[in-house]
């Protein structure tokens, strides 16, 4: 794909930065990518992903061998090298609050202002709490040389882990807050080749496109506690969640995307950027316009205790000594990203019951290591079942869809299976004389 030839930064190369480094380079600009993390800047120079994403690798591989992407520790580099810089770093949640921390925003903004000797554009990309961008163009005066003539602009990613290099390079909207047509003429120019396929282009103020993001998380996660709330009313009416989901997504206001019941939402976004939209609401004086938020995630976070609960009464009340194997330890497939991870808060929280656990995932198992040593972990599938007393299924990898219950039947103490995630044929498994349970769907007896 070929693009306008432009000098960019991209500072921070996580998991936004490394995906967005890369593909502007692929598209033809000359990109240098800048990390404090020494260790990480030499992997993606040699051409490393530091994570696991499909589609990365190779377009990695292309951009550093191209040598249109470079890669330092110094932001005075990317200030003399770069006519455009992307803020990528990361926005947690801080520590004892719900509300986004800002830390590492406002050091690669400070990092960068005071090398700014010439006029320039910077754009933040991360996802940050609305009236941010308007406090961080006054920072950017203030301590760049250059003073007034470096702006600022906000272009809102939109990614999703297991697709971030498609909705990077073949992305369904693009937002841009522009105070100045200058500004949006520039990121214009580094979207060409987007924008000459079609992708629509949306310019707003600088909150509007602050909001674009978290109010669509917010989204989102509502649609997915919503039909959760529902599953746990067709457990108590004996109805199918999945057979309503799919009567329901028919209607063209609805849509079938995000009406999967199951475990629940996780990973590094929704669940703190709902939580940082309700704190600045809060803020502003408008949290009971989002109260709502509140109970989503209440609903989220309570769905991974009804699975800890579906396990211990197909174990007959007590975990307690009980094998359990589980299947998944990444928040979702095709991602190694164990943040916040329904599946393995699961694990985690059925081995305090007392269970001996042993969690597989095809990808996962460094990061979910890290976080929860006290688990077992294995990279053989029927070597996580073996003499199971319940199988967990917890993340929806195409290989456990693709299991055969007769064969795995043959491994486990006692074929028992939850499926947390409401994809697997429960026909199917109930042919091979499994007892399936899953959420809104009661327990079927093989």
């Amino acid at each position: 794909m070929a693009g306008t030839d432009m000098r960019i930064s991209v500072i921070g190369t996580g998991y936004l930065g490394a995906v967005h480094a890369a593909c502007l380079a692929d598209i033809g600009h000359d990109v240098l990518g800048v990390d404090v993390d020494a260790a990480k800047i030499e992997a993606l120079a040699a051409g490393q992903a530091p994570f696991y994403e499909p589609g990365l690798s190779d377009v990695l591989s292309r951009a550093v061998g191209s040598g249109r992407l470079r890669l330092s520790i110094d932001p005075a580099q990317a200030a003399e090298f770069a006519d455009v810089h992307f803020i990528c770093v990361g926005t947690p949640q801080q520590p004892g609050s719900q509300a986004a921390d800002l830390t590492y925003v406002h050091a690669a903004i400070d990092g960068l202002a005071r090398h700014l000797r010439r006029p320039t554009l910077v754009v933040g990309k991360s996802t940050v709490p609305v009236g941010t961008a308007a406090a961080l163009a006054r920072r950017l005066a203030e301590l760049a040389p250059a003073g007034e003539g470096v702006e600022l602009a906000w272009n809102p990613e939109f990614l999703r882990e297991g697709y971030a290099v498609a909705d990077t390079l073949t992305p369904d909207r693009l937002v841009v807050g522009a105070r100045s047509d200058a500004a949006d003429e520039a990121l214009r120019e580094v979207y060409a080749p987007m924008l000459a396929a079609g992708v629509p282009y949306i310019r707003t103020d600088l909150a509007t496109a602050e909001l674009v993001k978290v109010a669509a998380n917010a989204f989102l996660a509502t649609k997915i506690s919503f039909i959760n709330a529902v599953a746990d009313v067709c457990d108590a009416a004996g109805a199918d969640v999945v057979r309503l989901a799919e009567a329901m997504g028919h209607d063209a206001r609805i849509g079938r995307r995000f009406l999967g019941a199951g475990v629940g939402f996780g990973g590094g976004c929704l669940p703190k950027d709902i939580r940082a939209f309700l704190a600045r609401a809060r803020e502003l004086g408008v949290a009971d316009s989002l109260a709502f938020l509140a109970e989503v995630d209440t609903i989220n976070t309570g769905r991974r205790r009804r699975v800890v609960e579906l396990a211990r009464e197909l174990v007959g009340g007590s975990l307690h000594g009980r094998n359990v194997a589980v299947l998944g330890a990444a928040f979702k497939p095709d991602s190694d990203d164990v943040r916040d991870s329904p599946a393995l808060a699961v694990a985690a929280a059925v081995q305090a019951r007392g269970a001996n656990v042993r969690v597989h995932d095809p990808a996962a198992i460094d990061n979910a290591r890290a976080v929860f040593p006290e688990l077992d972990y294995t990279t053989d599938v029927a070597k996580a079942c073996e003499r199971a007393d319940v199988v967990l299924h917890l993340t929806e990898w195409r290989e456990y869809r693709d299991l055969e219950p007769e064969s795995l039947a043959k491994v486990v103490a006692h074929a028992r299976i939850v499926d947390g995630r409401n994809v697997l044929s429960l026909e199917r498994w109930e042919a091979a004389n499994w007892t399936v349970a899953a959420l809104g769907r009661g327990r079927r007896q093989g």
